[in-house]
């Protein structure tokens, strides 16, 4: 459920309880405000991405307008940005990012290379996709990894996550707003999907992203770990349509179990000080008592 500020800006029920500056679009009441800062999202991060890449209309128009091969980092930096600004920064600054991302996307199309057809990136079924496949990545990678979200709290997410798809241009009414509608969604979307050249391209940059010659073997030994633990994590039928096996889903969830209680076991102030600090600058604005916390999720 969501309620409408008199300003005229959507928020999740219950969230903006008073505090001594802007909450931002979530606020500390929020189950968006508890989870955004595990270190399981950089996994889920990149499930998101080979997801996406499935569906050839929306990963062409990531294709034919950007080389992001030569900014890797440089772009996965700026994604988690976006999300930490939307997440915690105040409702001018989510307002704003937001704002510059729907002109980019609004000036970009891309063709169909087999009816030569042109579209504009920001059609509202692609934006749906591109939505959809990051927040079912979101909540999968926390429930199968052992972060303490329940049914209740993670259809609660799901819902305030349409706050987020408002932001890219859609109407939160045609947005999943529950586990339910979400799987109901991917239930309808699957015969459009398909691993195409460009999905093969990016299951290729996201096993062996450029790096400096010097970083091949940190890259072989960390980022190849997220990529294939990522990959492992996607639902049979994306491990059908990429054509490459997975370990058996057992294992993988115990693998996300282990990485998961390894990362949180890194202290949570020592996570929070790596750019662009959007929690500590959160907390610094609400008081310390709005610090993020798996144990303030509602289960």
């Amino acid at each position: 459920m969501t309620v409408t500020r008199p300003d005229g800006v959507t928020r999740p029920a219950g969230v903006g309880a008073p505090h001594r500056g802007d909450p931002g679009l979530f606020g500390p009441d929020s189950v968006t405000w508890q989870t955004h800062g595990d270190p399981m999202m950089w996994i889920a991060g990149v499930r998101a991405l080979y997801l996406q890449a499935l569906h050839p209309r929306a990963v062409r128009g990531v294709m034919q307008n950007s080389d992001f091969r030569k900014d890797a980092w440089g772009r996965l930096l700026r994604t988690a940005d976006f999300v930490g600004t939307v997440s915690y920064g105040t409702t001018d600054a989510a307002e704003r990012a937001a704002a510059r991302v729907r002109k980019i996307h609004s000036m970009l199309t891309a063709t169909d290379p087999d009816t030569g057809e042109r579209y504009g990136v920001d059609e509202p079924g692609l934006l749906l996709w591109v939505h959809c496949a990051e927040i079912d990545s979101y909540v999968h990678i926390l429930l199968r990894s052992g972060f303490p979200l329940g049914e209740a709290s993670a259809d609660r997410y799901v819902a305030e996550q349409r706050v987020s798809a408002r932001l890219m241009g859609l109407d939160p009414a045609d947005v999943p707003g529950s586990r339910a509608e979400l799987a109901a969604y991917f239930e309808r979307v699957r015969p459009e999907l398909a691993a195409g050249p460009e999905a093969r391209d990016v299951d290729d940059f996201l096993r062996r992203p450029p790096t400096h010659p010097l970083l091949v073997p940190a890259r072989e030994a960390l980022w190849r770990r997220v990529a294939d633990l990522a990959y492992a994590s996607l639902p049979p039928y994306a491990h059908e349509l990429y054509g490459r096996p997975a370990p058996a889903p057992v294992v993988v969830t115990r693998r996300l179990r282990r990485t998961g209680t390894l990362l949180r076991g890194v202290p949570a102030r020592l996570r929070w000080q790596l750019p662009p600090k959007h929690i500590l600058r959160a907390m610094a604005r609400l008081g310390p008592g709005t610090r993020p916390a798996p144990y303030k999720v509602m289960r």
